[in-house]
């Protein structure tokens, strides 16, 4: 089938039958032939055919979209097939939210080299919605998102649920308050995660829901930059748990603190990727590789 449908998508973009044959050195009634089984596995006319014009029927656009993917996943398979012949070496492309940038994929990165030094890892960051469209369009192997991702397109396997933790230099005087509720974040100083992200969008629709004003200080993309600026602004911050180590909190002398609303607001991380089937054999190994070690 496939080598019919790369005779399908020649006759596409030479919009000729004629033009098609040339190309590809067939005569007219071979070129007619393979055009004609490929209808006959598929079910359905490709083209209509008005008077010498061909135009591509629905289906017939739906096809060659596949067939373009298809080319495009074999061209990729073919390059990971030599790289790895000529250097013994394979590639794994990720694309990475900026939250689990921070969060997940340190740890996945040393996981995955551990057990397979021969590969070379390269990662791709991004807003969640552009992850999801590089994982769609193939520029990058799988995708790794804080949130549940519903497209019939892809495949979302869920890796762990994770929610906010609230965290503050040590000896902070909101802590002489002994337990503490969501409300003791009303007027707090506060250093949030810059907007567009699942962890600020959390935040934001806590604080919504709970009527909470926090006095914001300053807004940042980065998880190390805010923990760093907690004790000289005197600030709290909220974290997503994933990334809180008890030696991350001891090096920067801070605490995190449990406030049960906040636990009881999740958001699930998840591993995205197309089909098994379009995926070679070396990146279905890696996830499965990923999704045993979190579940």
């Amino acid at each position: 089938m496939y080598e019919e449908l790369h005779v399908f998508t020649v006759i596409v973009e030479q919009s000729s039958m004629n033009k098609a044959s040339a190309l590809l050195n067939l005569s007219q009634p071979a070129l007619s032939r393979k055009l004609a089984k490929l209808e006959d596995e598929i079910g359905v006319e490709l083209f209509r055919r008005i008077g010498k014009r061909l135009e591509l029927t629905r289906i017939g656009q739906l096809t060659y979209e596949y067939a373009l993917e298809l080319k495009q996943l074999h061209r990729s398979y073919l390059q990971t097939v030599s790289e790895f012949t000529a250097t013994g070496r394979t590639t794994l492309t990720i694309g990475a939210s900026l939250t689990t940038l921070q969060t997940t994929l340190p740890d996945l990165i040393q996981l995955l080299t551990s057990t397979h030094p021969e590969c070379d890892i390269k990662a791709i960051t991004g807003k969640t919605h552009e992850i999801v469209s590089y994982v769609r369009e193939h520029r990058v192997d799988i995708g790794l998102v804080a949130s549940s991702i519903d497209d019939p397109s892809l495949r979302c396997a869920p890796l762990f649920d994770d929610h906010l933790l609230l965290v503050l230099p040590r000896n902070h005087f909101v802590t002489d308050k002994g337990s503490l509720h969501i409300q003791d974040l009303n007027g707090l100083p506060m250093i949030l995660f810059s907007k567009g992200t699942w962890y600020r969008i959390l935040t934001d629709e806590l604080f919504e829901k709970h009527h909470i004003s926090p006095d914001v200080r300053m807004e940042i993309d980065s998880f190390e930059a805010i923990l760093r600026l907690l004790h000289t602004c005197r600030a709290g911050t909220l974290l997503p748990k994933s990334y809180m180590r008890d030696q991350l909190l001891e090096d920067n002398d801070l605490i995190a603190v449990p406030i049960r609303e906040l636990e009881e607001a999740k958001r699930t991380t998840s591993l995205i990727h197309v089909a098994p089937a379009a995926l070679s054999p070396t990146v279905r190994e890696y996830i499965n590789e990923i999704t045993a070690r979190y579940n």
